[in-house]
């Protein structure tokens, strides 16, 4: 683990040769307050200042956002604290960016040889120090000789310096002890100068790679200096404006394993301080915030550019840097719903428009912008905070910054929100000071932990109460954060941290993991909680594969047997799904599950294989499902046609059993008459069958038919057809047959047409 990065050592050289005393050509108005001046007074002439000038000025900006965002005069608190935790290796686990605030500047002035202004020391590292040491060299002297001028003079001081240890490395290396020559060297130097062509921006840079090479001999043999394992050159040419420039610009490269280079060609004047504002947001990973709409009353000495705000109140915007994670709650809530336009410094993420600010060129600035709201008093500890991050003005002169400076060290504060063209508001930042030192705090917009728990009802999927609160409470338990009593990751640095491990497990057992019971199948079966608790590991021994296959076998066998799958029915109606569906079902979620997994390890890739080779069944299993499938689909067909009959059919039906009680009755009359008579014997009491097809239609019968009465007619008319008809009733005429010929024929009565007979 290396503790520091490249922000921890900075070196800025500036070139002080005698071109350097050239004007930039971008003049400055300095007899500003012209609102009072007699009549007769010639106004001053405006100035111009020289390369020099410019260069310090944007050297001097990069130092002050520096010191107000990562003061110097603090030890950092991870730092500080971790020195006091017994075991030297627990140094080992800080990361740079934790070690940001220990940042260190030293200043070179290059002309004939290196001045060095300052130290890596503590008492050196502010901007009065600084600026007292640049007073005291003066303006490059132009009676000097050009030929004994050079740059290169301070660009080997720079690496020189790099080798020298700050107070957190000595601090680092002597808590290390037997693994000092672990704590990482890394620096940056930013170099400011006139160069001449590009073949002299390759020349700097390759007396850089060879004063490297040699410093790091020097330094493998001694105690006091340390090695560069990697630096990071920022060459900024500066020109005055109206001449072309002779260096082109070009991005970050590869000069060596310790080396980087990149080059940027900048005129002298306000595009100089620009570009440095710009790189300390890189080389810090700053994020910009323009507060808008900031009300200022109007005042009486005011410049010309103000001049038509003076008797009005006006609102002003400032911009402010500080560090990015005071966006990341920001993009978080804002995240779901948002236009693509994006902002540089956050990467490609999709970003409201409302919170990117344009320059008058119309081009988008890497800023978010946030609204002023009604400044409060006293109630800094009636938000709930989740972060506070120290600010620092991009303009730091200019009247509105002060005046918001003045007014947040006055002890108010000032909540911001968040610029939307509908909707309710949004507080999201608030402004205050702290011990003389102004402070972004970022509100959170969420459940505050303080306030009761939600019910669980009450969640993103609405009313839902089946929940698998019983399984999120045993999946906390295997995922518990605790203390680490081994000690073996710290003394070998290819070992996994314990906190990326923990994250890494995190991630695998949250792969798949459905939150509500009727979503999943396999996690209602106790079956499958082998191969569930298995298939989340990074790695799987033999036992487990075969444990693993175990559970696989289990379920096809209870597939076979045709087992009751735990298959919620909520929302659905009738019989729920079918039993090769349920099984079908539960063996996708399970592939799903172990397709999740796959990639941990190649035995993982065994597990599934074996699920695949089970469930592409065998040709008489398949052909036993289909006439299983097919069975059950008749029956159900038939309780259809039961439950849906049609009701022409029961209308028919019913006239059909109409007519056939008719015809009986009139039979019965017939047989009475029949049996009255005394030669007659006694006539069988069978009843007549009907043959539907010579039943004559009846007129339909109008109102409901209940279903005795329907069910009874489909029967007795299936039931007629099962035997053979009787023969009378096939000879009959118009629907009706004589009985007992053959008797009145030998009685010698006459029969009628009737079917009465009387005797001669």
């Amino acid at each position: 683990m290396k503790l520091f990065s490249e922000a921890h050592k900075t070196v800025f050289v500036v070139d002080h040769c005698p071109y350097m005393a050239e004007s930039c050509r971008q003049t400055v108005e300095f007899d500003m307050f012209t609102k009072n001046r007699a009549p007769g007074i010639i106004p001053l002439a405006p100035i111009s200042k020289s390369l020099w000038t410019c260069a310090v000025e944007s050297a001097m900006e990069y130092c002050r956002i520096m010191y107000d965002i990562f003061p110097a005069r603090k030890l950092p608190a991870t730092l500080s604290s971790m020195m006091s935790i017994s075991g030297d290796q627990r140094l080992l686990t800080v990361a740079p960016k934790q070690l940001m605030g220990a940042t260190r500047v030293n200043f070179i002035v290059s002309d004939s040889r290196a001045h060095t202004l300052n130290s890596w020391g503590q008492e050196d590292q502010n901007l009065q120090e600084l600026m007292a040491a640049l007073a005291a060299v003066g303006p490059p002297n132009t009676r000097m000789d050009p030929e004994c001028c050079s740059v290169l003079h301070g660009l080997v001081e720079a690496v020189e310096v790099l080798c020298k240890c700050t107070d957190y490395q000595h601090e680092a290396r002597t808590t290390l002890m037997e693994n000092a020559d672990r704590v990482s060297n890394r620096g940056r130097i930013i170099c400011i100068t006139n160069a001449k062509s590009d073949s002299h921006v390759r020349m700097l840079e390759d007396c850089v790679q060879e004063t490297i090479h040699e410093h790091n001999k020097l330094a493998a043999s001694s105690d006091n200096l340390m090695q560069i394992q990697h630096c990071e050159l920022v060459l900024i040419h500066t020109y005055t404006a109206g001449e072309d420039s002779l260096v082109s610009d070009r991005p970050r490269k590869d000069i060596s394993l310790a080396l980087t280079s990149e080059v940027h060609s900048v005129r002298a004047g306000r595009q100089l301080p620009a570009k440095l504002t710009t790189l300390v947001q890189q080389h810090f990973d700053l994020a910009s915030t323009t507060i808008t709409n900031i009300p200022m009353k109007p005042t009486f000495s005011v410049s010309e550019q103000e001049e038509q705000h003076a008797n009005t109140s006006a609102n002003y915007d400032v911009e402010l840097l500080h560090q990015k994670d005071a966006h990341t709650e920001l993009l978080r809530s804002e995240g779901k719903n948002m236009t693509p336009i994006t902002c540089d410094h956050f990467k490609g993420k999709k970003v409201d428009p409302h919170l990117c600010n344009s320059n008058r060129d119309g081009a988008v600035k890497d800023t978010v912008t946030l609204k002023w709201c009604t400044p409060r008093t006293n109630n800094v500890e009636l938000h709930y905070c989740t972060g506070a991050y120290r600010i620092s003005p991009v303009d730091v002169n200019s009247r509105p910054s002060s005046c918001l400076t003045n007014f947040l060290l006055n002890g108010r504060s000032v909540l911001l929100e968040q610029p939307r063209k509908s909707g309710s508001k949004v507080i999201s930042h608030m402004l205050c000071s702290h011990g003389g030192e102004i402070f972004l705090h970022v509100l959170s917009s969420v459940r505050s932990i303080l306030e009761d728990p939600p019910s669980i009802s009450e969640g993103c999927g609405g009313r839902v109460t089946d929940y698998r609160i019983t399984d999120f409470g045993e999946f906390m338990r295997e995922n518990r954060l605790t203390p680490v009593a081994e000690r073996g990751f710290m003394m070998d640095a290819s070992m996994e941290l314990p906190l990326e491990r923990a994250k890494s497990q995190l991630e695998r057992h949250t792969r798949y993991w459905p939150m509500i019971i009727s979503q999943t199948t396999i996690f209602n079966m106790q079956a499958v909680v082998p191969l569930a608790s298995l298939i989340v590991k990074e790695s799987l021994t033999d036992d487990d594969v075969l444990n693993c296959q175990k559970t696989i076998y289990n379920l096809v066998d209870m597939e076979r047997k045709n087992d009751h799958l735990p298959i919620s029915t909520v929302g659905t109606r009738g019989k729920g799904s079918k039993r090769d569906e349920q099984y079908r079902i539960m063996w996708n979620e399970l592939e799903t599950l172990v397709r999740a997994h796959l990639n941990n390890s190649e035995k993982h890739q065994r597990v599934l294989e074996c699920l695949l080779a089970c469930r592409s069944k065998p040709p008489e299993e398949e052909e036993r499902k289909k006439s299983r499938r097919k069975r059950e689909d008749k029956e159900d067909k038939s309780e259809k046609v039961v439950k849906d009959y049609e009701p022409e059919k029961s209308w028919q039906d019913s006239e059909r059993l109409k007519g056939t009680l008719e015809r009986e009755k009139e039979e019965l009359v017939e047989a009475e008459i029949i049996k009255d008579s005394p030669d007659s014997p006694e006539p069988l009491n069978k009843k007549p069958r009907v043959s539907i097809g010579e039943i004559q239609p009846l007129e339909k019968v109008k109102g409901p038919v209940s279903l005795l009465t329907m069910w009874t007619n489909r029967i007795n008319t299936a039931n007629s057809r099962k035997h053979q008809e009787f023969a009378g009733r096939l000879s009959s005429v118009n629907n009706k047959a004589e009985l007992y010929q053959h008797l009145k024929e030998e009685n010698g009565i006459d029969t009628h047409e009737n079917g009465k007979g009387s005797r001669q």
